[in-house]
């Protein structure tokens, strides 16, 4: 799928990358900070991916997610989550979150998924998660325009 045609957004406006750049630091500061487990961070932006069907950043955040010690079972049945007991009530609850804001279009986040998961998650966790699917939404259409390579 490697389109010379298509510009690469993110070299175009290098500026502004940057700035994706620094708000994914901001955003990975607020994670730790509200006491998200590094792994659930990683599942996060695999499941976002995964809707979104992003294969450059699946490739590289299921790297990440296995460099730092997360099961490959966990990460095979992450599109499942919901019918597996791999999952805690905390990575449950910040997975239904991250699905609704990712699936924004198809009827907001609505208030059903919402309270599901600050029934579960504090405020600084609800925050963390929301700008978090929020971020690799972002990244994943960056790399889903410029049509990133993803070569074996």
């Amino acid at each position: 799928m490697n389109d010379p045609q298509r510009v690469n957004i993110g070299k175009q406006h290098p500026a502004a990358y940057k700035a994706l750049i620094a708000l994914s630091s901001e955003v990975e500061g607020a994670a730790a900070a509200a006491g998200l487990d590094p792994l659930l961070v990683e599942l996060l932006k695999i499941r976002v991916s995964q809707i979104n069907g992003c294969a450059f950043c699946l490739r590289m955040h299921t790297r990440d997610a296995l460099k730092k010690g997360e099961n490959s079972d966990r990460i095979a049945v992450l599109p499942g989550w919901e019918e597996t007991g791999y999952f805690s009530e905390t990575e449950r609850a910040a997975l239904r979150l991250t699905e609704a804001v990712t699936r924004v279009s198809d009827g907001h986040v609505g208030d059903e998924d919402y309270d599901a998961a600050a029934a579960v998650l504090s405020a600084e966790q609800v925050s963390a998660v929301s700008w978090l699917a929020t971020l690799m939404n972002a990244f994943n259409r960056v790399a889903i325009t410029s049509r990133y390579p993803v070569e074996s």
